[in-house]
């Protein structure tokens, strides 16, 4: 016996000393950088990261990176970083006043959209987007960050009209959920400095501040050392770096720079509660913060020992999604997972949206109790099993698409290596590293985690509700008091699992009965025997995604005394699993692959939309196979989901946001107060029953005769013929024509104009409406963007450059076909009260300068460069194509209309735009909806 376990013993040890060993040796591996990134430094320190990328092609992505954030600013410079963001865009050397914008928009780049800009706490961030294939552009953008880096001219005059548009944006962020943040963040993070510099300010000083001020901000920390710049595109590397060099080698380094502090968020071991609640806040929220020093990648032992991370956080989030797939979930919504945090912290987080104050206590229970499950019992095997083939499925994507993965993506990665020191490892290396090591990855290896993030010491606990409910909320001692006790009694976690075939029984294959080729789109068209159609668009855009879109006619439009019922159909259907798996099992048996599929009833069609790969093409088909053929009703599910939905509408019934009183009050003004387009209120849900559901759901897909399937991806057509016959060509058909009932409900005629009183804060939302019959076609629809363009460009200027009036202002059109042409014009904006009249003035101003002389020839070249540019990227996506097909399939237009869109643009002219303003824009037809704060 004792020579048995002395072998057993050695056995052991041996198996020890070489899982030591192999520990020892990833210990001592640094984590390889991409090789094929150009890293370097110039004298005066700045870095610099360079890659080719050819996708998106001709086009590459720049950003400026400085670490220099609100945590650097003295006491009388709070905001001053983030308003130097800003005035990085109203002047530089080679740029002055708004002439950057100007120059990008030329080039079709699109303020906002693309050319961008983010401050935070240590950090500040420029973006650039920037085509690459016109002569001497690229390099022109390089200008642009360099300009950034050491050129901003900070005008006296600029940084005046600059006030107010930051101020604006302040504002804009004003609410409940500042108020409460400003409330919890000093209790929950202690005495740190990262409390006391909130990125955008205080108004006080951003008020009165002296020029001098942030031109000290700009000289201590916009210096080499502190920066880098990042460029990732279809570009000649050797010619970028020479260029990047030539610029920024002349920036002097500073001769005695202050040193960058980095402040600390301090770990005193203690527990911390907040509660706050606020007069505007609606709902109830809990979370538990284990707060934990940052764990930084360096050694390929922590990429490999972060695999375990992933798989917990993974595992308990399936958990926590299924506790709300019961009949009376314990919350909304519920998550714990664990991630970066703030500043030199990591955390473990959990948080739950409960059903209402009352019920804060059992959602914070439901919490603490998956969380002791886990320490207590750990995972299973299978969980484990799972949640590695999940891993190890989302990294074989991205290695497979490692040839087509935007530039955008690519660049985070470089600056998080400068920012947080984050490494970057090629695709391939990742890819081969994962592979090798994943299965080392051990239960027992996983389950100790949960010991390690849950702990009594370091914790922060916020508590977030309504002002009118404060009596019903938790108390600390309260809190303080499930912390201790919770979960003692917990039982081992039952993995509920199915073992049987998706579909009971094969289908019968149907056949193709008519193909037909659209050569110029590279589209297949083929007709089944079923009377199902299928276009199909084989595409070299991804390598490893397909896209999968069917849409019918009809919807819940055709059950119109049935509204509320027809809206939840397809999301309680869906809820309830397919086959023989309800949701949960359903995720399970799908783990490891790129396979999903769900339908949909909107309030005029019908529909599934999918997305897969080649090698998990069949499954999907299955899916959607599966339905049509065999949904599934679940009672408790559809129980649970409609409890909470009632919950989640009473809280805002109960206390109703500025936000929603106004948004309820332009819908039922835009649409007389028609009942079908009234918001869901806590007795909509009432009027929601499962077994009619069953009914509408069934009714809408037992015929797939009328359904359109749009395919888009990488695929070859004849390859998968077999599997569009098995699965598609086998599906319900009773050859009925269906189509929809348009309840043609559109914004009223005459002139109407409202003001609604909500809300504490100063601020006030104007939106203006413009709308009236339309003839629909392409030549109309191409004025009518191009003045939604136009106009937009020149409200920007006129509202927020000019009048320094708002932050931001939005226009935004929208076209019908049925049942008849109809058009719409909004514009939007939020500003100071004292200003509002001020501003729809100047707004209506703008529309009658281009009702009486048309666009600005420069406006317009804007709108053509960037509706060009935006169109060369997007016919190279598959997301493109779907809803291109799907779209023209059910308006019934041209599928070849795309290839007029030069015709189109060359067609816009100053005199086109001067009469669709005065068409468009009809002083007969006109709503003002202005919200103001309560008297």
């Amino acid at each position: 016996m004792k020579k048995a376990l002395m072998a057993l013993s050695v056995v052991g040890l041996g198996i020890l000393s070489v899982s030591s060993v192999s520990a020892q040796g990833l210990a001592a591996q640094k984590i390889p950088l991409d090789p094929a990134v150009k890293v370097g430094k110039l004298k005066n320190g700045i870095t610099y990261y360079i890659k080719k990328n050819a996708e998106p092609k001709n086009r590459a992505e720049l950003r400026l990176a400085v670490k220099a954030g609100s945590i650097l600013e003295t006491d009388d410079q709070q905001g001053i970083a983030h308003f130097m963001e800003h005035m990085n865009f109203n002047g530089t050397t080679n740029f002055p006043k708004n002439e950057l914008v100007n120059f990008l928009q030329k080039t079709g780049v699109r303020f906002g959209a693309d050319l961008n800009a983010y401050t935070g706490f240590d950090e500040t961030v420029y973006m650039l987007p920037i085509p690459t294939d016109s002569a001497g552009l690229l390099d022109k953008g390089i200008q642009v960050l360099e300009d950034w880096a050491h050129g901003a001219l900070l005008d006296p005059d600029e940084i005046d009209k600059e006030r107010g548009v930051v101020l604006e944006e302040s504002r804009s962020r004003r609410g409940a959920q500042q108020r409460m943040r400003d409330k919890f963040l000093k209790t929950i993070l202690g005495n740190t400095r990262y409390t006391e510099r909130m990125p955008i300010g205080k108004d006080s000083i951003l008020k009165v501040f002296k020029p001098e001020t942030i031109k000290a901000f700009y000289q201590d920390w916009y210096r080499p050392d502190l920066m880098a710049v990042i460029a990732v595109g279809d570009f000649d590397v050797a010619k970028v770096e020479a260029s990047i060099i030539k610029k920024f080698s002349s920036i002097p380094a500073p001769v005695n720079p202050k040193k960058r502090v980095k402040y600390d968020i301090p770990l005193d071991g203690s527990t911390r509660i907040s509660i706050v609640t606020d007069p505007e806040y609606p709902q109830n929220l809990i979370q538990v913060i284990y707060k934990q020093p940052n764990n930084k990648e360096k050694t390929l032992l922590d990429v490999r020992n972060n695999f375990a991370q992933e798989l917990y956080n993974a595992m308990l989030g399936q958990r926590m999604q299924e506790l709300t797939q019961k009949a009376n979930p314990p919350f909304l919504y519920g998550g714990s997972q664990y991630g970066d945090f703030l500043g030199n912290l990591d955390s473990y987080t959990s948080v739950a949206l409960a059903k209402d104050a009352a019920s804060l206590k059992t959602a914070l229970t439901a919490l603490l109790e998956e969380n002791m499950r886990v320490q207590k019992f750990g995972f299973t095997q299978a969980e484990l099993d799972r949640a590695k083939k999940d891993f190890l499925n989302s990294v074989e994507q991205y290695y497979k698409e490692r040839d087509k993965t935007k530039s955008s993506s690519h660049v985070q990665d470089y600056l998080d290596h400068f920012l947080h020191e984050k490494p970057f490892m090629s695709t391939e290396a990742y890819f081969a590293f994962a592979n090798k090591h994943m299965a080392g990855v051990t239960l027992a290896e996983v389950n100790a985690l949960a010991k390690k993030y849950i702990t009594e010491k370091n914790r922060a606990v916020v508590v977030m509700g309504p002002e009118d409910s404060k009596n019903a909320l938790p108390t600390e001692a309260e809190i303080r008091s499930l912390l201790a006790g919770t979960g003692k009694d917990v039982t081992a976690y039952v993995d509920d699992v199915v073992d049987s075939p998706l579909l009971a029984a094969e289908p019968k294959s149907g056949k193709v009965t008519g193909e037909k080729t659209l050569p110029k789109l590279d589209v297949t068209e083929l007709e089944l025997s079923n009377g199902v159609k299928v276009l199909l668009k084989p595409t070299d855009f991804k390598n490893d995604e397909i896209l999968i879109k069917a849409t019918a006619k009809g919807g819940y439009s055709l059950f119109s005394d049935e509204r509320e019922t027809g809206i939840f159909t397809s999301f309680l259907i869906e809820s309830g699993g397919v086959g023989p798996y309800n949701q949960t099992q359903l995720q399970k048996f799908l783990a490891g692959k790129t396979a999903s599929a769900g339908p949909y009833i909107s309030e005029l069609t019908e529909g599934i939309a999918g997305n897969t790969n080649p090698k998990d093409l069949e499954t999907t088909l299955q899916l959607i196979y599966a339905y049509f053929t065999a949904p599934r009703k679940d009672a408790d599910v559809a129980s649970g989901i409609l409890a909470n939905q009632k919950a989640y509408l009473g809280n805002m019934q109960k206390t109703p946001t500025p936000e929603k009183v106004f948004s309820d009050s332009l819908n039922a003004i835009l649409t007389s107060h028609n009942p079908k387009r009234t918001p869901l209120k806590p007795e909509s849900i009432d009027k929601v029953k499962l077994d009619r559901a069953v009914e509408i759901y069934k009714d809408r897909f037992s015929d797939a005769s009328d359904f359109v399937f749009t395919i888009v991806g990488a695929f070859k057509v004849e390859a998968i013929k077999p599997l569009l016959e098995k699965y598609l060509g086998s599906l319900p058909s009773t050859d009925r024509n269906d189509t929809f009932k348009h309840a043609n409900i559109y914004p009223p005629k005459g002139k109407i104009e409202k003001t609604i009183y909500k809300g504490l804060e100063p601020k006030s939302r104007v939106v203006l409406v413009s709308s009236g019959e339309y003839e629909y076609n392409p030549e109309n629809n191409i004025q009518v963007e191009a003045l939604q363009e136009v106009l937009q460009i020149k409200l920007i200027e006129a509202l927020r450059e000019e009048e320094s009036g708002v932050y931001g202002v939005s226009v935004s059109e929208s076209t019908d076909k049925f049942p008849s042409g109809h058009y719409r014009f909004t514009i939007s904006f939020g500003c100071a009260p004292e200003n509002v009249e001020k501003l729809v003035k100047r707004t209506q101003e703008e529309i009658a300068r281009i009702k009486k002389d048309g666009a600005d020839p420069k406006d317009i070249d804007k709108f053509v460069a960037e509706t060009r540019r935006k169109m060369e990227t997007a016919v190279k996506t598959n997301n493109f194509w779907l809803n291109y097909l799907d779209d023209n399939t059910f308006l019934g237009d041209d599928l070849n209309e795309i290839f007029e869109q030069e015709r189109l643009l060359k067609s816009i002219t100053v005199t086109t735009t001067r009469a669709a303003a005065l068409q468009y824009f009809n002083d007969e037809n006109f709503i003002k909806v202005v919200l103001m704060p309560e008297r």
